[in-house]
């Protein structure tokens, strides 16, 4: 029996599959929109909110959970017996690990132990994924937590978006800033680099054809010659994410790869964008 539980938000992007098969709880975070608040990927669909993103002017904002509503989330968990290892997206770009810091506070018997991913979408899913395999494993809360904290080092997010305009009104922008200056017919590149917490801009070519090839370039600087694991996101591109999936292939020696959508707290925060996180077999 697996006596330890990995919990994540729903920003790790997981497949629903991947879940399925590790029992992994996704946490919503929240998206608030014109007065409404939706649980992400629960009230509203990463198809549903691509499409009013475009169409609506009022721009949407996100926020965390309450402690209490965590708790309601992780109790049930240790009264059947269960370790809780928490892995939450980095905590400059979300205050879901403080939340779940205050949550130790209130219930200080809980059995949790709160992981800071430093990154964000498939990149934080990949963090999560290695422990969650641990766990299916049997290995023991604290192994489970190395396995976590041992990813955290070796895992990429590349994207290219339409435009920092989202990440700017966000906040989210971090040292990309810079790329703000004379971004007019550019696609930029951001990321977060392993264990960052932060997007930085990466580079700013003038084409998204140049940028999807610039950024399979940086990718193959990387990892070079070894097996990799690799996951796209995407904002409503699901033709160009599939394109991307099959250059993957072309380049690389995939042992590991998913397509999945950037939920809508992401998309709250990059609009349009193609993703790829990844990360490298050590040699």
């Amino acid at each position: 029996m697996n006596h330890v539980t990995v919990v994540t938000d729903s920003v790790a992007n997981l497949p629903a599959d991947v879940t399925e098969k590790y029992g992994i709880p996704i946490v919503p975070l929240r998206i608030v929109w014109d007065g409404e608040v939706f649980r992400d990927g629960v009230d509203i669909t990463p198809q549903e909110f691509y499409v009013r993103l475009q169409e609506d002017k009022c721009m949407p904002t996100t926020s965390t959970i309450a402690p209490e509503e965590l708790l309601q989330v992780l109790r049930p968990l240790a009264e059947e017996g269960k370790s809780i290892v928490a892995i939450f997206l980095a905590h400059e770009l979300s205050a879901t690990v403080d939340v779940a810091q205050k949550v130790q506070l209130l219930a200080p018997t809980l059995p949790l132990h709160v992981v800071d991913s430093r990154t964000a979408a498939m990149a934080e899913g990949f963090v999560v994924l290695e422990a969650a395999r641990a766990a299916a494993d049997g290995a023991t809360v604290e192994q489970v937590v190395a396995r976590a904290q041992a990813m955290i080092p070796r895992v990429h997010i590349l994207g290219v978006v339409e435009t920092l305009e989202y990440l700017r009104r966000g906040g989210r922008i971090g040292a990309a800033a810079a790329f703000l200056g004379s971004m007019l017919q550019m696609k930029p590149i951001v990321g977060i680099p392993p264990g960052h917490g932060s997007v930085i801009g990466v580079a700013r070519p003038r084409t998204w054809k140049n940028a999807i090839e610039q950024m399979l370039e940086l990718m193959g600087e990387e990892v070079g010659e070894r097996p990799v694991h690799a996951a796209i996101g995407h904002g409503a591109r699901e033709e160009e994410a599939h394109a991307l999936a099959e250059a993957l292939r072309q380049r690389f020696d995939v042992q590991e790869l998913y397509i999945t959508y950037f939920t809508p707290v992401m998309g709250v925060h990059t609009g349009p964008v193609l993703s790829v996180s990844f990360y490298a077999d050590e040699e």
